[in-house]
């Protein structure tokens, strides 16, 4: 009897024994997840009607390889050629001289294997480089060469790869100038260094000078200066000779893109503006690249418009580019999908959910890049239905 009770015993320990086992196993490689491979190829060629389709993509802050990817496909798929991406200065160069680009690689190298043509924005000032209590926006011109020496890195790094690179955003702004007073003498300083650094590099890199914001601030607003001063002072203190191209952000707010240029309104066709001071001293041969711009359908935003307006105004935008602005090479609507919910207006600028659902606005574009017929609005802009 004594035997018996010994050998259940001891089958029971066995048995408790081999579910420990077990458990500590599906611990482990529930807490220790695979991670999924993802590949680079096959190349492919975006098939479109319009080679200046584009997007700005917001692949910054994308963690996960497989999303990168599969925006980028989603991208190609819709017809688009050309993204616009932001890649940090202060994100890749947390040291001196220490550069990482690991993030940026994969960015790139997804987005050259499904045909695109990638326009890199660079800015965001590392800790190192800027006083303390200050934002990633400050830069004095004792760190000019700071960022000159990345911007050199950069182009050099990504040769071949990215061919387009634009020298920081918005500088007309006080928030993109660091909460300083915006300065264009100073911004055309900056971009006369960078512009050499990024030709030592690669003479074969196109320096875009930044977007400037589209706005109509009064003389001496604390905020920032209206773009189209703002540019002409560039001219002034000589930094025409220093960008190749020109970055324009085009936002339409609530008028349809062939709404009149105007001075004193801001709206897609204010992009004309630019182009004028541009011709106006002397750089009429200069091409330009919408790299920011687009509608927003909120349905309580003061700036939005409806939903098939949106669909209708971003269409004749882009045919705009073919038909009227010759001397524009490429539109950049924004933005094409964020990471993860923004849970604001700015949710209502996007072609593709987090969750990669296309919007309406994406299937109608990708018909119009394939000539097929539209199905939720005309060719005049009204809905079908």
């Amino acid at each position: 009897m004594r035997s018996i009770v010994s050998a259940v015993a001891q089958s029971k320990a066995r048995a408790w024994i081999m579910r420990c086992v077990v458990l500590a196993a599906l611990a482990l490689l529930l807490g220790h997840p695979r991670t999924p491979i993802v590949e680079i190829g096959p190349q492919q060629q975006v098939q479109t009607l319009n080679p200046k389709m584009g997007v700005h993509t917001r692949l910054t802050d994308e963690v996960e390889e497989w999303k990168i990817k599969r925006t980028l496909e989603m991208v190609r798929e819709m017809g688009a050629r050309w993204v616009v991406e932001y890649f940090p200065w202060g994100y890749y160069e947390r040291a001196k001289g220490d550069y990482s680009w690991k993030h940026p690689d994969m960015v790139v190298d997804h987005a050259v294997a499904q045909g695109l043509t990638v326009v890199a924005r660079l800015d965001f000032v590392p800790q190192w480089a800027r006083p303390e209590n200050t934002t990633f926006r400050y830069l004095d011109e004792d760190h000019y060469s700071d960022y000159g020496d990345f911007v050199h890195a950069f182009v050099d790094h990504f040769k071949g790869r990215v061919d387009h690179v634009i020298i920081w955003n918005e500088p007309n702004l006080s928030f993109e100038w660091g909460y300083r007073p915006v300065d264009p003498e100073g911004y055309a300083r900056l971009l006369s260094i960078a512009y050499e650094k990024a030709k030592e590099a690669n003479p074969g890199v196109q320096v875009l000078a930044a977007g400037l914001a589209p706005t109509l601030a009064e003389p001496g607003s604390e905020w920032g200066m209206n773009d189209l001063e703002f540019l002409q002072r560039m001219y002034d203190a000589g930094a025409g000779d220093s960008f190749d191209a020109m970055a324009i952000h085009a936002y339409g707010w609530g008028f349809p893109p062939d709404d009149p240029s105007d001075p004193n309104m801001i709206n897609f066709a204010r992009s004309r503006l630019i182009y004028d001071v541009m011709t106006h001293n002397g750089d009429g041969d200069k091409p330009c690249f919408i790299t920011e711009g687009g509608w927003n359908d909120h349905p309580r935003w003061t700036k939005a418009v409806r939903p098939y307006q949106r669909i209708a105004y971003t269409i004749r935008a882009y045919e705009m580019a073919i038909t009227d602005l010759r001397w524009c090479e490429a539109v950049a609507i924004w933005a094409f999908r964020y990471p993860w919910p923004a849970r604001t207006y700015q949710d209502y600028f996007t072609f593709v959910t987090p969750d990669f659902i296309a919007k309406p606005i994406y299937l109608e574009v990708q018909r119009y890049a394939r000539g097929e017929p539209l199905e939720y609005v005309t060719l005049e802009g009204e809905p079908t239905q």
